[in-house]
């Protein structure tokens, strides 16, 4: 899903956060783009002469007739295949793919795309990262998974906090649970998006807290408790 609708392609149109993507692809990769919507991140990097060669991959027939004719359109069918393939079904051993990007899903979506493909990673590949919330379930499966996370960021645009996560395979690491949590590169630099990220989830977890105080009903004394320890974990990053 790393597009953006409804606007005409050409490199000055990828969103603010595929440029951010975008910048995170090693130069002369070969780019696998997982849920590439229309094909405009692929696209945009080949037509900048950024990468060698690209698959989009998409599991829904629209997405992928769109990304078909933006390749077409822009006279790329001979450096990008188009697949229509469930995740990283797309991939096949003579791409020799070096960069994969899974964009604007869920983190646990992420997830279990990587993990359901795992046979197809070769543990070369510099994995971008963008998930729409849902960060510490993916940092854990990384983490679990042997890979490294290189590089974070926060950004917000349209009234959204986006993360991107880069990571390679590494071997063995270890990541405490506050560090999976907020991710353990953010909690070295603490960026002022990053703050201003984790003191709008603060006042939200608090009202949810209140809420909980004041429901009727009782709620499950787990979840309480995790709130109540992820709120002391924001408040005293922001102190």
């Amino acid at each position: 899903m790393c597009a953006l609708k409804g606007q005409q392609l050409n490199e000055q149109t990828l969103s603010m956060r595929l440029e951010r993507v975008a910048a995170q692809v090693p130069a002369g990769a070969r780019l696998a783009d997982i849920g590439s919507d229309h094909g405009y991140l692929p696209v945009a990097l080949m037509r900048r002469g950024a990468i060698t060669s690209a698959v989009a991959g998409d599991v829904a027939e629209t997405p992928f007739r769109a990304a078909e004719r933006t390749v077409r359109e822009n006279g790329l069918d001979l450096q990008i295949t188009v697949r229509l393939a469930n995740g990283l079904a797309a991939i096949e051993p003579q791409d020799g793919i070096s960069a994969i990007t899974l964009c604007g899903m869920g983190g646990e979506t992420i997830r279990d795309i990587l993990d359901a493909g795992k046979a197809r990673l070769s543990g070369r590949e510099r994995l971008i990262l963008q998930p729409n919330g849902g960060e510490q379930p993916l940092r854990q499966w990384l983490m679990e998974n042997g890979y490294r996370i290189l590089h974070e960021e926060v950004l917000r645009e349209n009234r959204f906090d986006y993360e991107i996560i880069v990571a390679d395979r590494s071997g063995p690491v270890t990541y405490s649970a506050q560090e999976l949590y907020f991710g353990p590169l953010h909690l070295q630099s603490r960026s002022v998006a990053f703050q201003g990220k984790w003191q709008r989830r603060l006042r939200l977890k608090q009202k949810t807290l209140a809420h909980f105080a004041r429901a009727r009903h009782a709620v499950p004394e787990e979840k309480v408790q995790t709130l109540t320890l992820q709120v002391g974990w924001i408040a005293a990053l922001l102190v």
